[in-house]
C-alpha cells in the first residue's frame, strides 16, 4: 500500500481525496450547498474537488472542507511533530 501511494501522481491522490470527501459529506447528510455556506467556498469548487475535475485545491480550502466534516484533527497525521532528536536529548541531559 505504501509503495502504491508513491507511484500515484499528486493529481491522482487529490482526485481520490475528493471522492473520499464526497463520501464523508454524504454520510454526514450534508449537501454541497450546505458545505459551501459553512466553508465559504463555492459549490463549484466543492463539486470540482469531489468529482476530480479540479486538482488545484489550496491547502487553505482543504482545511475549510475538513472543518465542515469535523475532520480537522486528522491534519495532525499529515505532518506530525517530530520527536526530540537524540542530540537534543543529550544536550539537555548534559546541561549544554
Amino acid at each position: 500500500m505504501y509503495s502504491e501511494l508513491y507511484e500515484k501522481s499528486g493529481s491522482d491522490i487529490i482526485r481520490e481525496l475528493g471522492k473520499r470527501y464526497c463520501a464523508y459529506r454524504k454520510r454526514m447528510g450534508h449537501t454541497q450547498k450546505e458545505v459551501a455556506e459553512k466553508s465559504g467556498l463555492s459549490v463549484f469548487t466543492i463539486s470540482s474537488f469531489e468529482n476530480g475535475s479540479s486538482t488545484g485545491l489550496t491547502m487553505a480550502s482543504f482545511i475549510k472542507l475538513l472543518r465542515t466534516i469535523d475532520g480537522l484533527e486528522e491534519i495532525e497525521k499529515m505532518l506530525p511533530e517530530l520527536p526530540v532528536s537524540p542530540r537534543e536529548l543529550f544536550r539537555k541531559q548534559s546541561g549544554k
